[in-house]
């Protein structure tokens, strides 16, 4: 479903917004941390994955479960950390009803990543060729 009031250029500024708030984040900064020492490729596919989420662009290709399946040390607490600094990030740029959109997809989007990496059963996700950070999302 297209938001039409939605923008990239809107998409762009919660992206980099929201990822300057979590690098500065004591809780799950360092994971960041960890994982990204290239930023700006990572916010770039972010808006990329943002802009499909949001507008259906078709910008990101991406298999976010096996790239954060690869995080040492991701636990299903972390997701709460993201979804609670993505709120306050939207709720400070938009408007209500534009703020609950991409919070109605952020939600589903975590719900997918923990049944992927938490409670799914089957063999392991098997890392994608290529670069094993976070913000590879391949």
């Amino acid at each position: 479903m297209i938001e039409p009031r939605i923008t990239e250029e809107m998409i762009s500024e919660l992206v980099d917004r929201f990822y300057a708030r979590v690098r500065s984040d004591a809780i799950i900064g360092p994971v960041f941390a960890e994982r990204i020492s290239d930023w700006p490729p990572h916010l770039e596919r972010m808006k990329a994955f943002w802009s499909s989420v949001m507008l259906t662009s078709g910008r990101y290709k991406g298999r976010p479960a096996v790239v954060h399946a690869m995080v040492p040390g991701i636990r299903p607490w972390m997701f709460a950390r993201w979804l609670a600094l993505f709120e306050s990030t939207l709720n400070d740029l938009f408007e209500p009803d534009i703020a609950a959109a991409f919070m109605l997809r952020a939600n589903r989007m975590s719900e997918s990543l923990q049944a992927a990496l938490f409670r799914r059963s089957g063999p392991p996700l098997k890392p994608v060729a290529g670069n094993p950070q976070i913000g590879a999302l391949r």
